[in-house]
């Protein structure tokens, strides 16, 4: 396929704007310049939007509650942002949240969890747990239905939320209902056909994963353990159904879809989705790019159906 003409725009003109890449920039200075907000279009009003901190394993976790109008219980999304485990925050998702929010009829807590190198794997993955668990523990409080939690975020967020599906089913504490992976990081490798056909020139490049990576982790060995790589676990068995959705110019594509098709053979319900002529991080763009709007619908579709159908069975 072709690359899709507001993506192949868009890329233009951020090629035409000279901004230096990602790699050659500090944390800090990554951060300060890397500003998707504009490209998300304007933000929906919804019932209510509530900043608090949580408790986690290292602190006080900021969060986000989005929550329709209408009565309660609702169910949940537990949502995790992308950003490669170093920049990114309640800010860059504002606007897929909210729209998640409405068109699930679900409340979304978006997750601010501890950013690397000041905060090294496993502090991302430890903060996505303990506050899928907090949703779960403290659902009444905040209008939510305990048993149609769902999980899920976009690139290092869909990596997030693989990994907490696995530590709760390991961990025994909490059901989810749902886990919601949208052009996930699941193994810490480059070496499949999407990296090597995207690996300049679409906005992700893999000069910026390495970085990503070499930030997020402490050594090279916690590149193989399953709550960094997922796809590298042993046994997918057990876990909630899943949503997939890829970019065809994506370096990230294959490890997804691989992903995709890992849990398949294990058992559990999976929809895989790709998404043709895009880019990463269209799932931010609602504003700029039709089908990056096209992939909120769609993930929101599939989780209100889900939350539905928990409903129906109980």
């Amino acid at each position: 396929m072709a690359l899709d003409p507001q993506a192949k725009f868009l890329l233009e003109q951020m090629e035409a704007a000279g901004a230096p890449p990602m790699d050659s920039l500090s944390p800090e200075e990554a951060r300060a310049t890397t500003d998707f907000s504009a490209l998300a279009g304007e933000p929906e009003e919804v019932g209510k939007v509530e900043n608090q901190t949580i408790a986690g394993p290292g602190g006080e976790i900021p969060v986000r509650i989005y929550t329709p109008k209408g009565e309660g219980p609702f169910p949940a999304l537990v949502y995790y942002h992308g950003g490669g485990w170093v920049i990114g925050n309640l800010e860059t998702v504002d606007v897929p949240c909210r729209l998640l929010a409405n068109r699930a009829n679900c409340v979304v807590v978006s997750v601010d969890y501890r950013l690397a190198p000041e905060h090294k794997f496993p502090a991302a993955a430890d903060d996505s747990y303990a506050a899928a668990k907090w949703v779960v523990d403290n659902a009444a409080s905040i209008q939510v239905d305990a048993e149609r939690v769902a999980i899920g975020g976009d690139s290092a967020g869909g990596n997030l939320a693989a990994v907490v599906a696995l530590m709760a089913r390991d961990k025994g504490e909490i059901s989810l209902a749902y886990q919601m992976l949208v052009y996930p990081v699941t193994n810490h490798s480059y070496a499949t056909e999407s990296y090597t056909e995207n690996a300049d020139g679409y906005l992700l490049t893999k000069d910026s994963m390495v970085w990503f990576w070499n930030h997020y982790l402490q050594s090279e060995e916690d590149g193989k353990n399953p709550y960094a790589s997922p796809l590298l676990a042993e046994d997918l068995s057990g876990l909630p159904p899943a949503l997939v959705l890829t970019g065809e110019f994506d370096p990230l594509r294959d490890e997804g879809e691989a992903y995709a098709e890992r849990l398949r053979e294990a058992g559990v319900q999976v929809e895989a989705k790709r998404y043709d002529g895009m880019i990463h991080g269209y799932f931010w763009m609602p504003g700029a790019l039709e089908q990056g709007r096209q992939s909120i619908e769609h993930a929101a579709k599939a989780l209100k159906q889900v939350f539905e159908d928990k409903v129906v069975t109980r």
